[in-house]
């Protein structure tokens, strides 16, 4: 049984309530409409009810009548969400004239209901930029305690099932922080193996990779990845993890004995942390389409509830896979 029907099953086991702030977009609705056939998560969409109707039944979408609707221009707990957001917000300055606009937005009215737990995740766009996406999020339910960056991760299926855990890597941060410094670097080290742990479902064997291995160049560049491994050494003192490292020293075994012997990662690294966001993007994307590689994410890690961003280019199965991510990562959040 494959990872995606294992996360299936789980999710069935326990539905979680996942909030769609694009209830009007029709991959979101299909999505929605497969989510609910299969029993997989409580949905709450956003967005005028009667549209979301209409297009429900134009398109043959008999399960939406099980999600709840709501209406963000009216709807009984908006003076309750607005208040909340002006107490989140004051300290900005944040008005109570300013709130009562800022409430009737789909992506910040998702946030609030987070953050007041009327839901347990949140999936979003398909309609939106990462940047609409992430800041409602950033303001509103914020990141997991002694976290500050928020990364994206991708999980990898390879066709070569010699590399990884049979074939399923994690690759991070691919989709959010261009240029981390060490400390936050080591934060997206720490939340990669709770993916890894959390969604993959295997233990961490984790990769700080770089184009030197233990010492081989003389770099800031290499400075940072080997600052960044002793924080997270520090920061999880259990955790397996090494670096600097080169690809092929994290990922093949003859290579690993010669550059960096004795290394209980090296050769067999299962979650591959990149030092900038160019290099694991253009990383995740070669593979994905150089090795066949089936690429699952961005997975959103760091924030204090699951809020997941897809592309605008994303497909009904992305949409439904995403939601299926996000109903596992807010299990685990809770346990």
């Amino acid at each position: 049984m494959d990872l995606l029907q294992n996360m299936l099953l789980r999710a069935q086991a326990n539905p979680q309530r996942i909030v769609l702030p694009e209830g009007t977009e029709i991959r979101t609705l299909m999505a929605a409409n497969q989510i609910l056939g299969v029993h997989a998560a409580e949905i709450i969409l956003i967005g005028a009810p009667e549209e979301i109707k209409h297009l429900a039944t134009e398109n043959g979408l008999r399960n939406i009548d099980k999600a709840t609707l709501v209406d963000p221009k009216n709807h009984e707990k908006k003076e309750l969400y607005t208040n909340l957001l002006v107490d989140l917000r004051k300290s900005k300055g944040m008005t109570l004239e300013q709130a009562s606009i800022q409430v009737e937005d789909p992506l910040f009215l998702a946030c609030l209901m987070i953050k007041n737990g009327d839901a347990d995740g949140e999936v979003a766009g398909a309609r939106n930029t990462t940047g609409n996406v992430l800041r409602p999020a950033f303001q509103i339910v914020k990141t997991l305690p002694g976290i500050s960056v928020v990364s994206g991760a991708f999980l990898m299926f390879l066709k070569n099932k010699s590399y990884g855990e049979n074939g399923l890597m994690v690759f991070a941060d691919c989709a959010v922080h261009p240029n981390p410094t060490a400390p936050e670097l080591a934060q997206i080290a720490i939340s990669t193996a709770q993916t890894a742990r959390n969604i993959a479902g295997f233990e961490p064997r984790v990769a700080m990779l770089s184009f030197s291995t233990k010492g081989s160049a003389k770099h800031e560049m290499v400075d940072k990845v080997v600052e960044a491994t002793r924080i997270a050494q520090e920061m999880e003192p259990t955790l397996q993890i090494d670096g600097e490292l080169q690809a092929d020293a994290a990922l093949v075994p003859d290579v690993a004995a010669s550059k960096a012997p004795g290394s209980t990662v090296a050769g067999r690294a299962n979650v591959l942390v990149f030092p900038t966001l160019e290099t694991g993007n253009i990383a995740y994307k070669l593979v994905q389409r150089l090795a066949d590689a089936e690429a699952v994410g961005p997975i959103l890690q760091g924030m204090a509830a699951p809020i997941n961003d897809l592309s605008r280019g994303c497909s009904v199965d992305d949409v439904y896979k995403m939601v299926i991510i996000t109903s596992n990562q807010a299990i685990s959040i809770k346990k």
